[in-house]
C-alpha cells in the first residue's frame, strides 16, 4: 500500500511516518531527506537543485520529481509514504503522471488536521540538532539536560523558520498552497482526514485503522 502524508507544518507529518516505518515495514520517501542526499552526493540532480536553493529560488518540480522517481525505481516493490511532497495541486498531478508510469498510486491520501493555535505551540517549542536528525520539544519531548541533545551532546537550536513570527507567514502560504490538495485528493476518492491532536500513538492508531 502506497500512502501519503500531508498536512500544515507541526501536524506531525515526520513522527507518523517514522511510526508507520516501524510498525508496519513502511518505506519513507522525504523529499527534504532526498535533496539533501543528492545535494550530498553530488548527483546531477543534486547539484541541479543546489544551484536553485543557492540562488534563493524554489527548486522546480522537474527536478523534485525527479528525485521521487530515482527513489520509486529504488524501493520497487515496497510500500512507500510520501511525506513532503505533492505540496501543489500541480505537483500531485505531476506525481500522478509518474505513478502511472510504473503503475502504481496513492491508496490513501491522509490528511493530519490540527488547530492552528496547537501548531504554532509544537512548532514553537521545537529544538534540534544542527543537521535536524535529532528533534525535541521544550514541552512535550524535553532534552534530560536543557539545550543539549541526549544523543550526540551537541547543542540544540531553533530553527529560524520556528519562531513564532515566520511561521504564521509559514501557515498563511500553507493554506494557500497546499490545502487545496484537500479537495485533489476528495475528488480522487481516497482523501482520509484524521484529527492530529493527541499523543502521536493515539494519532498512529487512527491512521493504522484504515489500512486494511
Amino acid at each position: 500500500m502506497n500512502i501519503l502524508l500531508f498536512g500544515p507544518p507541526g501536524a506531525g507529518k515526520g513522527t507518523q511516518s517514522s511510526l508507520l516505518v516501524e510498525n508496519k515495514g513502511m518505506a519513507h520517501v522525504s523529499t527534504g531527506d532526498l535533496f539533501r542526499a543528492a545535494i550530498k552526493s553530488e548527483t546531477s540532480l543534486g547539484i541541479e537543485a543546489k544551484k536553485y536553493i543557492d540562488a534563493g529560488e524554489l527548486v522546480p518540480d522537474s527536478v523534485t520529481v525527479g528525485m521521487v522517481e530515482e527513489e520509486l525505481i529504488r524501493l520497487k516493490g515496497k510500500d512507500i509514504i510520501l511525506d513532503g511532497f505533492p505540496r501543489t495541486v500541480p505537483q500531485a498531478e505531476a506525481l500522478n503522471a509518474l505513478l502511472d508510469k510504473y503503475e502504481l498510486k496513492i491508496d490513501k491520501a491522509f490528511f493530519l488536521e490540527v488547530p492552528e493555535k496547537l501548531l504554532m505551540k509544537r512548532l514553537t517549542g521545537r529544538r534540534m540538532t544542527a543537521d535536524g536528525k535529532n528533534v525535541y520539544h521544550l514541552e512535550f519531548n524535553p532534552p534530560q539536560q536543557e539545550g543539549v541533545c541526549d544523543v550526540t551532546g551537541e547543542p540544540l537550536i531553533q530553527r529560524k523558520d520556528d519562531r513564532e513570527e515566520v511561521i504564521a507567514t509559514r501557515l498563511k502560504a500553507y493554506e494557500e498552497s497546499t490545502s487545496p490538495l484537500k479537495e485533489f485528493y476528495k475528488n480522487q476518492g481516497n482523501l482520509v482526514v484524521v484529527e492530529g491532536v493527541g499523543e502521536p500513538s493515539d494519532v498512529f492508531d487512527r491512521i493504522a485503522s484504515e489500512l486494511v
